[in-house]
């Protein structure tokens, strides 16, 4: 989840209003407080926090909540919709044939946003190719030559070529018959006229469909002016926002971006090629509140490769006391990807259940490597095992262990949660009301937010 430290906060004061017996000045002026603190650390503009914070007071004072819901949970309400309003409209990158330019200062990630954009083009069916044009650090060429092969995308350029313009043109020729053409240009220590006439010349000649600008998330406020500067020079289609995961200046970073009215297109949220997701601001403010995404839950269930019909197999063996060792592999096969399990916790309502407390990311990580040697143990098995755990004795286990090389209690843990995994299912079985929820909630597609008046 990005900006940790900032969506702690804020799910305590989210946790802080519905655990109230009631809702009083007193109250309201204790959470505006708190909401001031927290979105000031986040770097967000002084002037913006007294605006969202009178509103919460005198929306919360005045307002009734509309008939059968809870002065707390309209409170939730509140908070959301002022702090949505900071944050801008949402506006996709349409998914169609294209030519992409990236522009920036150095530092800001454009060499791997460009192969992020690949990634995220390509789970959409579009090809892309990359042309790197950054004709000014030697070491962009080799870069954006690696991340393309790793995306597996076409590449194109020329180090020996000084001419940004008639590089690009070469490239767009190559790569006539790739749907999406994505350029890393150059950038700069600093914003200044040699960047700007480049940049300039280049959007010029080619006329691109896109011209997408690369922002780091640690300038915090000062992202806006910044923003504002390329926008007025060469007129800018959409932002990036990278390294939202690495501070807790993410905040100031958006709302001050939103200010000057360019859309952001995405937000870059970890190293990995996958770590680029759409900016929604519903979406986006939902999780960092803990009101859940189950839209984003789904995303990354599919992200996972598991059909519809396989959850429901699942489900179903899980329910009946039929799921063996062999299924539980399969499914945790399909999990193994990095970072697919933290994306899968952060979509969680947490933040709506009663008691409920952050998952601290070292212990997503302790349970992925938890999996990871499970997984090694299973390879021991034979399919006769793993279809029948219950076959497998002392000597079974003894030879599992050696085979996989961990201790005997590693395997004899994996066999106790297993049991304990089928014996939890059993009693949910049971529970009429748990499965009415689950259901009401799933039909909804509003896992935590409909509660609190909130539509998608």
């Amino acid at each position: 989840m990005v900006l940790e430290s900032f969506s702690a906060s804020l799910r305590e004061t989210i946790r802080k209003i519905t655990g109230s017996t009631y809702i009083d000045k007193d109250t309201v002026k204790e959470v505006s407080k708190d909401l001031q603190r927290i979105l000031l650390k986040a770097d967000v503009n002084v002037k913006t926090v007294i605006q969202v914070t009178k509103e919460l007071e005198r929306r919360a004072l005045e307002e009734k909540p509309p008939a059968g819901m809870a002065h707390q949970d309209y409170m939730v309400r509140i908070i959301y919709e002022e702090l949505l309003k900071i944050l801008g409209e949402p506006s996709n990158v349409k998914l169609k044939p294209q030519t992409i330019m990236l522009v920036g200062l150095y530092g800001n990630g454009k060499t791997t946003t460009a192969g992020k954009l690949a990634r995220f083009f390509a789970k959409k069916g579009l090809n892309s190719g990359l042309i790197a044009a950054d004709v000014h650090r030697y070491a962009a060429y080799d870069q954006l030559k690696q991340i393309a092969s790793e995306v597996n995308a076409k590449f194109y350029g020329d180090q020996n070529e000084k001419d940004p313009v008639k590089l690009i043109k070469r490239g767009l020729e190559q790569l006539k018959d790739v749907p999406v053409k994505i350029i890393d240009t150059s950038g700069r220590d600093s914003m200044d006229a040699e960047l700007f006439d480049e940049i300039k010349r280049i959007k010029n000649a080619i006329a691109p469909d896109e011209v997408l600008m690369i922002i780091d998330a640690t300038m915090g406020q000062q992202a806006g002016p910044e923003a504002k500067a390329f926008n007025d020079a060469i007129g800018v289609t959409g932002i990036v926002i990278t390294k939202m995961d690495g501070t807790a200046k993410g905040g100031g970073a958006l709302s001050a971006v939103a200010e000057i009215h360019v859309p952001i297109y995405f937000i870059g949220t970890g190293e990995h090629m996958d770590d680029l997701e759409v900016f929604d601001p519903k979406k986006f403010l939902s999780r960092l509140l803990g009101l859940g995404d189950l839209e984003s839950l789904f995303e990354t269930v599919q992200e996972a490769e598991i059909t519809e019909e396989e959850a429901q197999e699942s489900f179903e063996k899980l329910m009946t006391g039929k799921f063996n060792l062999k299924d539980m592999y399969d499914v945790w096969e399909k999990f193994s990807k990095p970072g697919l399990m933290k994306k899968l916790v952060d979509a969680l309502p947490l933040a709506r259940i009663p008691g409920s407390q952050k998952i601290d990311d070292s212990k997503i990580q302790s349970a992925e490597d938890k999996l990871r040697m499970y997984r090694v143990i299973m390879d021991s098995m034979t399919f006769e095992e793993l279809e029948n755990p219950e076959i497998i004795n002392a000597k079974r286990i003894t030879r599992i262990a050696r085979g996989a090389g961990v201790r005997e209690e590693d395997v004899r843990m994996l066999l106790k949660e297993f049991k304990a995994m089928k014996n939890n299912m059993k009693m949910m079985k049971g529970n009429r009301g748990l499965k009415k929820m689950l259901q009401s909630n799933f039909r909804s597609g509003n896992f935590g937010l409909e509660d609190l008046g909130i539509k998608e």
